[in-house]
């Protein structure tokens, strides 16, 4: 393993973080709420890791060659590094005054795009915080689709590697473009203009220019970081008269969003959206989004819970594509809504977005092949002979794949099971403990019962177990998980 060159990667990329810095720094002066120091102490600190680490590596090794388990170990640090040199301004915010533990869940949060918080009054939060929350989500999002569609591939892992199948339609080329830089540089553009999109959208409908960038870097990211306590559901409530449409901003750019990154470039490439149409996944994710946000908009109305179908039918649809996304944005309290429906909605987001987005969940692709390799058995009872091959579309998906599949959702599912009992081990009650698990490890945010609003009340331990649920999610588990194996260590 190359260590140096990996620690030399590191500290170029933290030199490369603390110029994050400035923006925050430039809306300061701008309010004039006083937090510019604050990130120029932040980006004082950054500098000074990212010397440690580029110092720590040797030249002379420089020119090796990087190995499958380094790219697995700079993967991996790239996220946890930066998620902990993002807490630094943070920490050091007086107007916040929060522990080292909460800076760190915080700042990681922001960055995976999970969206959960342990900061209340947001309101009355200097301009410069509120931003660099904002901010910090935009960048995990432009880095998470780095990582799915061009990173995690070459290592052999990840959603978009299921397309390595010969899949039907546009995105069986999950390079895009022959070289990852050329890809990269795809993705930045065609993410940036999302974003700008986005921005423009709900500035015309109303935001004044800081909820609207706020907001957008957020939506585009599938994050739910707010500038205001009541997230979203802020303009109802301050009855602003664009409130409605405003939401149905959200709804959009959460569902673009949470689409397979290939399909914009592509759609951008051949002016065309027959990709989308065409993509079984997709397609797959529209289906169960529908049905998700039909039974919540009839029982809603069915249960009185609103007055009228048609505010039962704005807080339905919101809700369940929120939730149904990953993107935890809220117009209402969801975990007070009657019956099975907040339970409903959180398991939609172990789903979770398409390949290749910034959802979260463990991603729609692979559900579509469990029930597809489900329907088979089903079919194999009646014709025990027969060779019935799992298809996306009209090519077979190979066995490896399948396999593949089902032993991320084995892993999956027991890691969930097991960081659920150590939160419930901490003294949290199963629902919130059930709920802390679901929301963190799917990147959704909110949860239910003690995590409905926030994770402020819960223990420290219980934090740093988030944490590493987060991670665990936004790497696709395997990334993470292969770093404590000792065969990774084994010279």
């Amino acid at each position: 393993m190359n260590l140096p060159v990996v620690s030399r990667i590191l500290g170029m990329l933290l030199g490369m973080f603390s110029l994050t810095m400035i923006p925050p720094m430039l809306v300061s002066w701008h309010f004039d709420d006083g937090g510019w120091l604050t990130f120029l102490n932040g980006m004082g600190v950054i500098l000074v890791a990212a010397a440690v680490f580029w110092l720590a590596g040797k030249p002379a090794n420089s020119g090796m060659d990087l190995r499958l388990r380094d790219g697995f170990l700079i993967v991996a640090l790239f996220w946890v590094v930066l998620g902990v040199a993002g807490s630094a301004p943070l920490i050091m915010s007086a107007s916040l005054n929060i522990s080292v533990t909460d800076a760190i869940f915080e700042s990681i949060s922001g960055l995976t795009t999970t969206g959960a918080t342990i900061l209340t009054g947001l309101d009355e939060l200097p301009r410069s915080i509120l931003f660099y929350r904002q901010m910090l989500q935009w960048l995990g999002g432009m880095g998470i689709i780095v990582l799915a569609v061009a990173v995690l591939p070459m290592l052999g892992v990840g959603g978009m590697q299921l397309y390595r199948a010969e899949t039907p339609g546009p995105v069986k080329d999950n390079k895009l473009t022959p070289r990852i830089t050329q890809t990269a540089k795809a993705l930045y553009f065609i993410y940036a203009g999302i974003t700008v999109a986005c921005f423009a959208a709900y500035w015309i409908a109303g935001m004044d220019w800081f909820d609207a960038l706020g907001h957008s870097f957020s939506t585009v990211a599938i994050g739910g970081f707010s500038t205001h306590d009541a997230n979203i559901g802020y303009y109802a409530q301050i009855g602003h008269p664009n409130a409605l449409t405003i939401e149905m901003i959200a709804v959009v750019f959460m569902l673009i969003g949470a689409a397979n990154f290939s399909l914009h470039f592509l759609a951008w490439k051949n002016r065309s959206i027959k990709g989308y149409l065409q993509d079984p996944e997709f397609k797959a994710m529209i289906t169960i989004l529908l049905t998700v946000t039909t039974i919540t908009v009839f029982y809603l109305f069915a249960s009185g819970f609103y007055e009228g179908f048609a505010e039962s039918m704005r807080k339905g649809l919101f809700q369940a594509v929120s939730i149904g996304t990953t993107t935890g944005f809220t117009t209402a309290k969801y975990s007070n809504w009657p019956g099975s429906l907040p339970v409903m909605l959180l398991l939609v987001s172990f789903i979770g977005g398409c390949a290749g987005s910034t959802g979260g969940g463990m991603k729609v692709i692979r559900w579509l092949l469990i029930y597809k390799q489900g329907a088979r058995e089903v079919l194999r009872l009646i014709h025990p002979n027969a060779e019935i091959p799992v298809k996306l579309g009209t090519a077979a998906v190979p066995t490896r794949v399948i396999e593949a599949v089902w032993g991320f959702f084995s892993i999956y599912i027991v890691m969930f099971g097991v960081m659920m009992l150590l939160l419930m081990a901490t003294g949290l009650d199963q629902d919130t403990a059930f709920s802390a698990i679901a929301a963190t490890l799917n990147n959704l945010g909110p949860g239910l019962a003690g995590v409905a609003d926030n994770f402020i009340e819960i223990p420290d331990l219980a934090k740093w177990i988030s944490i590493f649920a987060m991670l665990l999610g936004r790497l696709e588990i395997f990334t993470l998980l292969v770093l404590f194996t000792p065969s990774f260590w084994d010279r």
